[in-house]
């Protein structure tokens, strides 16, 4: 028993030290500019867009006078695989979700959320009962959302404009919205 599980306290050093080492060896831009210069983050960027698209997350409208626009801005990060190999980079569309004000942006942000000792309750019947558990993660979850609240935002660097006061009119959430965990 004892040696099994120095076994599996190896193994999960050794995955540590894999995705620590992953991450070290990738450079993660601070902003678009810096982004903007490496394919693989422009990529990343199209495709995000992309997904943006799909799922209708807003309207190209004329920014109403009485409306101050959120802003928004790119935000990088890498997904890495289950052995901690590099799987793929990830470019988001984070709307300025502090710039919100309650009542007037956004009423209700509770989302439930599993709490730990209902995990680890899950994880404990799965071991006792021999069953095989899989991870998963849902692309682009918060785009399913859809928002109540008339939500306008600025565009994002990189993205140009026909029109000076063109601003999109959101239909589905983004992260960052304060509303975002609960839509």
């Amino acid at each position: 028993m004892i040696h099994l599980l120095f076994v599996e306290v190896l193994d999960l050093t050794n995955l540590l030290n894999s995705m620590s080492t992953t991450l070290s060896s990738i450079s993660i831009p601070p902003c678009y500019k810096q982004a903007i210069e490496h394919e693989c983050w422009q990529q990343a960027m199209e495709a995000e867009l992309q997904a943006l698209e799909v799922n209708h997350t807003w309207d190209i409208v004329s920014c109403p006078p009485h409306v101050k626009p959120i802003g928004s801005k790119w935000v990088y990060t890498v997904k890495l695989k289950s052995n901690g190999s590099l799987d793929r980079y990830k470019a988001l569309l984070v709307a300025l979700g502090n710039k919100q004000e309650y009542g007037l942006d956004y009423e209700e942000t509770f989302a439930p959320v599993a709490k730990m000792t209902t995990v680890r309750t899950i994880l404990a019947i799965a071991a006792s009962k021999a069953w095989h558990l899989h991870q998963m993660d849902v692309k682009n979850a918060f785009l399913n959302g859809n928002l109540k609240e008339e939500i306008y935002m600025k565009l994002p660097p990189g993205m140009s404009t026909t029109a000076s006061d063109e601003v999109r009119k959101l239909r589905r959430s983004l992260y960052g919205l304060k509303q975002a965990p609960r839509a």
